[in-house]
């Protein structure tokens, strides 16, 4: 398929693990697929990419870390920890310079770019900003809208009215995001390996629970390892973690502490292609994070066959996860979210129901029907 026209997508970095970066790259790979021609900014310097990115993308950097903003943080780091709230005071800071560095860069480039798609609210909110790139940037919403303070969410936020576009991933923002213009629900592509799945073996499966994620407090772990152990789970069954982040040595002291070695495994870090082999032996899909914008790990979970168990945190889990795939359970409800785990591992014909209908329902999820969408928008 030929397409003359040409995609500028932009973020900050590729070269960690992250969601993202993830549906990022999905993004950037699925629209050179179809004939775009894509290219990505980022705002730092040169690195290897954590995800495969198709050779004919490319890429240019702007090195934020070497503007004279940023020499401020170092400083303030250094001399001026005492200060509360440093770190926040360092993050205007330092955007100062990303502002000025993305704005040059734009004036030199922006002519070279059909549409723009800014990946990050921050940065978004600066290309709103610029009259020479507005009309033809669209915001890519990642995070809930209630992020961002009062620079970002207050004020800055509100000349997305000068933007091409709004495209959110879950409902509840469609809903935010009108009273400032034009929004499109495009949920987050999630491709291969995932979707490239024709069967399960169901049979084959493990007695698993599985969690995909980082380990910071946001995504509320401790609370999934409590429920594990205090739930009335046969000793047959593991949780496998699969992840890392700087809540992992709190974790592990947990299960020490309360001698689960034996039964939750920690993975770390792992490629898409070993995430879907970990998944592809778990039974159960745990989540208990507590602020999420769409995690589409819970989709990854069930395009290998995984019954889903989640808290309804804002914003996305709800989206996914309905009557026939799983439960979702009020946010921090401890009881509840023990009862239905002792539910689905107590009652097998439940379980299989569950996991088989996960799988069927991951098809609405493929990245034919998303690319569509995002084709629908940029050729408008």
């Amino acid at each position: 398929m030929e397409n003359s026209k040409k995609i500028l997508l932009v973020y900050y970095k590729l070269f960690k693990p992250g969601g993202v970066a993830k549906v990022l790259t999905n993004l950037a790979n699925s629209l050179s697929e179809v004939g775009y021609t894509v290219e990505i900014l980022l705002m730092m310097e040169e690195q290897e990419h954590f995800y495969p990115l198709n050779s004919d993308i490319k890429v240019h950097n702007i090195d934020t870390f070497s503007h004279w903003t940023w020499k401020i943080c170092e400083f303030n780091v250094k001399h001026l920890r005492f200060i509360p709230k440093i770190r926040n005071i360092n993050a205007y800071i330092y955007h100062i310079g990303v502002f000025l560095m993305l704005r040059n860069w734009m004036r030199k480039n922006h002519q070279n770019y059909d549409t723009i798609i800014s990946a990050w609210y921050k940065l978004s909110s600066f290309l709103a900003l610029n009259k020479k790139v507005n009309k033809k940037t669209v915001a890519w919403e990642h995070v809930t809208y209630e992020t961002g303070g009062l620079l970002f969410k207050d004020t800055l936020r509100r000349y997305y009215k000068h933007l091409k576009g709004i495209v959110c991933i879950n409902s509840p923002s469609i809903e935010h995001y009108k009273q400032y213009n034009k929004t499109y629900f495009i949920p987050n592509i999630i491709g291969e390996p995932f979707e490239n799945q024709a069967e399960i073996n169901f049979e084959n499966k493990e007695n698993l629970i599985s969690f995909v994620g980082r380990l910071d407090r946001e995504k509320n772990v401790i609370a999934l390892l409590e429920i594990f152990k205090e739930s009335k789970i046969p000793v047959d069954w593991k949780l496998q973690i699969i992840g890392d982040g700087n809540e992992r040595k709190n974790l592990e002291q947990y299960i020490e502490k309360n001698q689960l070695q034996k039964r939750v495994i920690f993975y770390g870090t792992k490629t898409s292609e070993e995430i879907l082999e970990l998944l592809r032996k778990s039974k159960i899909f745990g989540f208990t994070s507590l602020k999420e914008a769409l995690p589409t790990v819970l989709v990854e979970a069930m395009f290998c066959g995984n019954a889903l168990i989640s808290y309804d945190c804002n914003y996305g889990p709800s989206d996914i996860i309905n009557e026939k795939n799983g439960f979702l359970i009020p946010i921090n409800n401890k009881k509840i979210l023990k009862e239905n785990f002792e539910v689905l591992i107590k009652n097998k014909e439940i379980l299989n129901d569950y996991m088989a209908n996960a799988f069927i329902e991951s098809q609405h999820w493929k990245k034919e029907k998303i690319v569509n969408k995002w084709t629908e928008l940029l050729n408008h």
